[in-house]
């Protein structure tokens, strides 16, 4: 077990903030939590000794393992898509024991998925071709959360027992209001200038292009290496149809086999992920989650949603090849400006961290951008504030 001792009982515990309430922002809040209870060995009635760790939040939810589901009118069954990350995987020793009892639950669950290579079809083709690529075993899991993506930051935040998250607060830039400078403490403020509270540690988990607003013109000491990893877009589409019996003859588990994610060649597609053939997803409506590449994405970051949309139809139409009776009846689109992490030579440029004004910049784009990056850059994060506090 990492030894995350912070403090001993003598000393004063700090009051952190958090920016952001993606997964590097609750797994963050939930290792300073278990730091404060093991350096102290604190009772929950101990009111005194209960640390003061507020996240903040600009949206109404936590977690960004993003679904978005829509209900049938006639069978009240749901559509649902996993439209940010599909799974995660689990390779060092620390992050497999620290998801061990969300496993125990099945909260989390191991996705064996049959994995293909598929080809688009083109002008000169009537149909995409499909060859088996791999089985994702238990060996090198991937896992995903159940019933929803956003299943297990839900819980995450539901386990914290001395963290206050303020939802729809969206923090100012840290140069744009006037500090408040007693006992070295940095005051943060919302959009509209109403004061947030006075901090002796802050900790930006923000993507890196909203850090580096955040940080402008602040005096943070590391501002130049926040814009070192290259992030680039991602588009998802969204796909439902009414019943297994309509979906195109691709879908199905008669062509070439039954496949559950398919890496997409000759296509602006990436990859599909079959949903409603996932682990403890077998009520959904079918449902099929399309991410477009991201140097595609990135090239066209800007443009209209609309037309988006409707390219990456006709792509996935090129792939699935439907027709008019096998053509999706739910269609949704989203665009993810920060998705991808750009790793030069697979170096991570970790944790940026101001002793001075005892500011942290973290998130997965410190790491490889992934999951388990969000939980490295949390340790990273409590060992940093062991050291300087």
């Amino acid at each position: 077990m990492t030894d995350h001792t912070l403090l001993s009982t003598d000393e004063s515990l700090p009051k952190i903030a958090i920016i952001g309430g993606g997964l590097t922002g609750l797994l963050t809040a939930t290792l300073l939590e278990r730091a404060f209870i093991q350096s102290t060995d604190i009772q929950s009635t101990d009111q005194s000794s209960i640390p003061q760790i507020t996240i903040f939040e600009k949206s109404r939810s936590v977690g960004r393992l993003a679904t978005r589901y829509r209900t049938d009118s006639q069978t009240g069954k749901n559509w649902q898509w996993a439209f940010g990350a599909q799974f995660f995987t689990a390779k060092t020793p620390s992050f497999q024991q620290f998801i061990a009892p969300w496993l125990e639950t099945d909260l989390l669950q191991p996705w064996c998925a049959e994995v293909v290579e598929l080809t688009a079809a083109n002008d000169n083709t009537e149909s995409s071709d499909i060859q088996h690529k791999d089985e994702w075993g238990t060996a090198q899991a991937r896992y995903i959360s159940t019933p929803k993506m956003t299943s297990w930051g839900r819980a995450l935040a539901d386990d914290l027992q001395h963290t206050n998250i303020k939802f729809k607060t969206r923090v100012a830039p840290l140069a744009q209001y006037p500090q408040n400078q007693t006992d070295d403490k940095t005051e943060l403020f919302d959009e509209s200038g109403n004061s947030l509270g006075c901090f002796d540690w802050v900790i930006c988990t923000a993507p890196n292009g909203q850090a580096l607003e955040l940080m402008a013109e602040s005096g943070f000491t590391e501002s130049a290496n926040i814009a070192k990893p290259k992030m680039q877009a991602c588009y998802t589409l969204m796909l439902g149809w009414d019943e297994v019996q309509s979906l195109p003859a691709t879908l199905t588990s008669q062509t070439p086999s039954r496949w559950d994610v398919a890496y997409v060649n000759n296509s602006p597609l990436d990859r599909i992920f079959i949903e409603h053939q996932k682990p403890a997803h077998n009520d959904l409506l079918p449902s099929v989650t399309i991410h477009a590449r991201n140097d595609w994405s990135e090239t066209h970051v800007d443009d209209d949603i609309d037309t988006i949309t409707e390219q990456l139809l006709q792509a996935a139409q090129h792939a699935l090849h439907w027709d008019d009776e096998t053509a999706p009846r739910q269609v949704d689109c989203h665009r993810w400006r920060y998705a991808a992490t750009i790793v030069d030579n697979n170096e991570a440029l970790g944790i940026l961290v101001d002793p001075q004004h005892q500011w942290v910049v973290s998130g997965d784009w410190c790491g490889q951008g992934n999951i388990e990056s969000c939980y490295q850059m949390a340790v990273e994060t409590v060992q940093a504030i062991k050291q300087l506090t």
